[in-house]
């Protein structure tokens, strides 16, 4: 199922019956589209009286399209979105407060730092390069251990990288690489790479989604996508780089002014539960309840070892400073918006 522009996904599309539904919830999500509809059935099986609206689309573009309507917000719930966009929606007064039931089972990174929390975590996302072996091979190239190695001539004109104006993913690689390398080297680290660049996609998923399909040999994008694809045969290795890899988390948070606030902190109560992590746990290795987390067959080994000590308030604070010098410098190889 592919989604392009902003999407809104009503209950009755995603097969639901619409007719005992008395309260509908309008839901904003960077979840990927093929696990919306077991979501809202695992949700709606506790609550049939909550109908689920989505609207989904790319990490930024839904960060943007909530900040636009700060003043008139259209949402009632955010469930999936990065936590660096949390935080910048917090910081806008734009997040009601709300402890819900079994938070204490949460690892305390996966909530928010307030009393009550403004918003509680999900899974992460966990960086990675996707590197198709067959069309590398035939293009003579060796697989990269490292960012770095990513600045090699060999592989001119044949990575893929996600925009971080439309990205979470991209957003989180480009803030890894400030932290990891500081500043001024992250900056140069990038225009390098971007020397190497075919293009920039406007989806997190789709740089490994092309490498999976042979169209590029090398994708940088996140884990889960990998997993997901190697697992339906795709010749993909998942590359974690040596230095270490960003990562961010999904989260969830109730929109402040919302009418609906009992049906909203209903969805946030079961997004929290274990059952709710046990869906999560479907693509994602790392889980808010860690109990919960089972192994997800084609994961790299050694991720959680490999995941930065991530800090998601220099994230959030310096996101529109970040992503406008990142678009002055790299946009031009930018894929047009559909």
């Amino acid at each position: 199922m592919k989604l392009t522009g902003i999407l809104a996904v009503c209950a009755a599309a995603l097969g639901f019956g619409t007719a005992q539904a008395q309260t509908a919830l309008t839901v904003y999500s960077a979840i990927e589209a093929e696990d919306l509809t077991r979501y809202a059935a695992a949700f709606q099986a506790h609550h049939p009286d909550i109908q689920i609206n989505w609207v989904r689309d790319s990490t930024g573009i839904i960060t943007a399209k909530l900040l636009a309507e700060k003043n008139n917000p259209q949402a009632d719930v955010v469930w999936g979105l990065a936590a660096t966009s949390l935080l910048l929606l917090k910081s806008e007064g734009m997040l009601e407060p709300y402890a819900p039931p079994g938070l204490e089972k949460l690892d305390p990174k996966f909530v928010d730092a307030d009393t009550p929390p403004h918003w509680t975590g999900m899974d992460a996302w966990v960086a990675s390069i996707c590197y198709n072996t067959v069309e590398a091979e035939k293009l003579g190239l060796t697989p990269p251990t490292s960012w770095k190695d990513l600045l090699d001539a060999q592989y001119k004109g044949h990575l893929i990288m996600p925009n971080p104006n439309s990205s979470g993913t991209g957003f989180l690689d480009v803030s890894s690489w400030l932290q990891m390398f500081g500043e001024e080297e992250g900056w140069e680290y990038m225009d390098g790479l971007h020397q190497n660049i075919a293009r920039y996609t406007h989806s997190g998923s789709k740089p490994c989604k092309l490498a999976a399909a042979g169209e590029i040999p090398i994708g940088i994008s996140f884990a889960f996508r990998g997993a997901k694809s190697k697992a339906a045969g795709a010749p993909l290795e998942i590359i974690l780089p040596s230095e270490g890899v960003g990562w961010d988390m999904e989260a969830t948070g109730i929109v402040a002014g919302t009418d609906k606030l009992d049906a909203a902190k209903k969805l946030v109560d079961f997004a929290v539960t274990e059952e709710a992590n046990g869906l999560y746990n479907g693509g994602y290795a790392v889980l808010a309840i860690p109990s919960v987390a089972k192994p997800v067959p084609h994961f790299p080994e050694g991720l959680q070892e490999a995941m930065i000590d991530n800090d998601f308030e220099f994230a959030a604070n310096n996101r529109k400073a970040i992503l406008k010098e990142w678009q002055r410098r790299f946009d031009g190889k930018s894929e047009p918006k559909s």
